[in-house]
């Protein structure tokens, strides 16, 4: 080397390099955590619902990678399992790559390490970034052994391969169980949503002024409709495994009629029979519009509106409606109905973890279980002599009840004791339930008109259910059409309901989705065979009659559980979404606030304290049609504005609707429901199988594009 030759320079040092300066802490926790919000309907292979890695496992395998510009370290996601889906959309993770040297240094490449996918005892799928299973620090990935808890959270996103396995579904949407496997889990999915099947005719018929022989023939129809339009519905509407019955969203519209002022003048039989029949026109022609709404296509343009925005403070505000009506009722017999209550939340929050022979009875079965510990408490303290006071007796009617010391124990012993009804004494053995039942449906233009609204609105809500079930047992989300199809059916099965006479339309039960993801079972045959059981109970009298005889309290105290789960399954839709934009957060808040005050301001104008109304406290909302402050000349249309703007529901639905539409906000920061096109239909046999109708009716209906795959 000749001296004239430049002496060499320091050597090179690896690239990127190292910050002089200690770095600043992260500006943000999405920066800190390295978090990335998804679409509805994306996922990654640890994005299971029993195998979600709590938010610092999921920081602790992510990469870092020196940000110069920010002059701080920021964390990198790991390298993707797989492709993942969006609703279906395939959309692959593209890496990212690193800033290029300044020039005259030398960089030095850094491979990645390799992405290992190991699948343990249960099923689930580990992800590790560096050697011998173990993330970007070194340590160890933290797997769910069978000991930890199942979480039944219905995922953000799916992954490309099979989604019910990655799901720990016991059995698909195709699978086929043995007859065996089939009974049991059919009547397991049916008896954990008793609840709802049952609880909305035990409120009606007795605000209508019905018997307990009439309250028990209701419910045997209610059981009789829901096992037809279930069938119908897994064979020629959605196709998912769906159950139908008497949705929370028609009881109040139902509870505003039978309040009607046109009707405090009946009493007795005649008043059951007459409203039963006005309600049974209102519901045949809200329906009717509804089953237009689907089958013309029209549902189609409508879901361009409705997301998880929308359908959240929507279905909330259903439950939270009726906070007048659940802990007052309670309040007759608190010794009871607290008791009830507590059981519930017991069985369902504290015991979940409890597995008898792999299944979490105190989870699905706490209605029913909670249901009869307190029956059976009450049978024992009515039997005692707890609520029996002398020379009173309680089958007689208050107003008839001369004696003070009487009166003064009339309601607790109304109330509390178990043999005050009758229903299950008198209810034959074989009873028949046959359309027209009370008579020809009466069709008032104000009322149908009021259903109408209400089934646009029970449709935003089964939009919802549709979405999130199927990314629970499907292998896509349905396309635009099957949804019109499924809302088109739905529309028929209500009119099947008006005609039979249940009291309310019959759409898709909201608790389905969380009985889905707690049960583990997605087969639609097994909710095929608990639709015929369901029917043939619906023909034994005395099974309405049992359902019919359950105390009031006890039936108030259950629905003030189940109204809080229909609230808190409408606010898990914002799960889609990214419920920490600041956008979304008052969308929500400002439709939830005045879908209590609104009403409230309608349901108290013109009510002075001193006020001495007909009916209980906990129908006075349901009143407003008679002292509302729209007046005008057309008493129609005032009874329309009154009832629709003093239900919670109606206004959530139109603010979120509004605002979701008008502010402006991107496609992943509302959620945007993305559903399958017919493209993908074509090209994977999959989802065509999954959704196409049975007996190859579909090739006869190729031609209606818009209610089809």
């Amino acid at each position: 080397m000749s001296s004239s030759d430049p002496k060499p320079g320091p050597k090179p040092g690896p690239w990127p390099p190292t910050p002089e300066s200690a770095a600043m802490p992260p500006s943000s926790w999405a920066k800190k955590t390295g978090f990335r919000p998804k679409f509805s309907g994306e996922t990654t292979a640890t994005d299971s619902s029993s195998g979600q890695l709590s938010l610092p496992v999921r920081a602790k395998q992510q990469e870092t990678q020196p940000d110069l510009e920010a002059g701080q370290t920021r964390l990198r996601p790991p390298p993707p399992v797989s492709a993942a889906v969006t609703n279906g959309e395939t959309d692959k993770d593209k890496k990212e790559k690193p800033p290029p040297p300044p020039p005259g240094s030398v960089a030095v490449p850094v491979k990645d390490q390799p992405v290992k996918r190991r699948r343990d005892s249960d099923g689930v799928v580990g992800r590790s970034n560096g050697p011998d299973g173990a993330n970007g620090s070194g340590d160890p990935v933290r797997r769910p052994g069978r000991i930890e808890e199942t979480v039944e959270v219905l995922p953000q996103s799916m992954d490309d391969d099979l989604v019910a396995r990655n799901l720990h579904m016991k059995y698909g949407l195709r699978d086929t169980p043995g007859l065996v496997p089939i009974g049991f889990y059919g009547l397991q999915h049916y008896l954990s949503m008793l609840g709802s099947l049952i609880l909305v005719p035990l409120v009606i018929v007795p605000a209508m002024g019905g018997s307990h022989e009439e309250v028990a023939n209701v419910v045997s129809t209610v059981l009789f409709v829901s096992g037809i339009t279930t069938l119908l519905h897994t064979s020629f509407g959605s196709r998912l495994p769906l159950i139908q019955g008497p949705s929370f969203v028609f009881l109040a519209p139902a509870l505003a009629i039978i309040n009607s002022p046109e009707f405090q003048g009946l009493n007795g039989n005649n008043n059951f029979k007459h409203i039963m029949r006005e309600l049974q026109g209102a519901i045949i022609i809200g329906s009717a519009f509804q089953a237009v709404l689907g089958y013309s296509g029209l549902m189609s343009l409508i879901l361009r509106l409705v997301n998880p925005v929308v359908v959240a403070p929507t279905v909330a505000a259903v439950g939270l409606s009726f906070y007048s009506y659940g802990f007052p009722l309670v309040g007759k017999c608190l010794e009871i109905g607290v008791v009830q209550i507590l059981l519930v939340i017991i069985f369902a929050l504290y015991l979940r973890k409890i597995s008898v022979l792999s299944h979490r009875i105190f989870l699905i079965y706490a209605v029913p279980l909670s249901l009869a510990i307190t029956w059976a408490a009450a049978f024992l303290l009515t039997e005692t002599g707890a609520y029996t006071y002398k020379g009173c007796d309680p089958n007689v009617p208050v107003s008839n009840v001369v004696s003070t010391h009487c009166r003064k124990y009339m309601t607790r012993m109304k109330y509390c004791r178990v043999d005050t009804s009758h229903a299950l004494s008198s209810a034959p053995w074989f009873r028949f339930p046959y359309p027209l039942q009370w008579g020809v449906p009466l069709f008032n233009w104000k009322m149908a008109f009021v259903m109408c609204v209400v089934s646009v609105i029970a449709s935003v809500d089964s939009v919802g259910s549709y979405h999130a079930s199927s990314l629970l047992v499907a292998s896509r989300p349905p396309t635009r059409g099957v949804v019109s199809r499924a809302i088109g059916l739905e529309g028929f099965t209500s009119v099947l309901a008006g005609l039979w006479g249940t009291g309310t339309g019959s759409t898709t039960l909201t608790e389905n989705v969380h009985t889905i993801a707690v049960t583990k079972m997605g087969s639609r045959r097994v909710v095929e065979l608990g639709a015929c059981v369901l029917v043939i109970f619906s023909l034994v009298g005395k099974v309405g009659g049992f359902l019919a005889s359950i105390p009031q309290v006890m039936v108030a105290s259950l629905l003030c559980f189940m109204w809080a789960m229909f609230t808190a399954l409408g606010l898990s839709n914002l799960r889609y979404s990214e419920a920490g934009s600041s956008r979304n957060i008052i969308i929500v808040g400002l439709s939830l606030f005045f879908s209590l005050s609104v009403p409230a301001y309608f349901q108290q104008y013109g009510i002075s304290p001193n006020s001495n109304l007909s009916v209980p406290s906990y129908y006075q909302p349901y009143i407003v049609s008679s002292h509302g402050p729209f007046k005008s000349q057309y008493k129609g249309v005032n009874y329309v504005m009154n009832t629709l703007l003093s239900m919670s529901m109606v206004i959530a639905f139109i603010m979120a609707v509004i605002l979701d539409n008008t502010v402006p906000g991107s496609k992943q920061e509302r959620g945007v429901y993305v559903w399958s096109d017919s493209e993908t239909a074509t090209r994977e046999p999959a989802l065509a199988k999954d959704y196409e109708l049975p007996f190859r009716v579909g090739r006869f209906f190729r031609w209606v594009k818009w209610v089809g795959i």
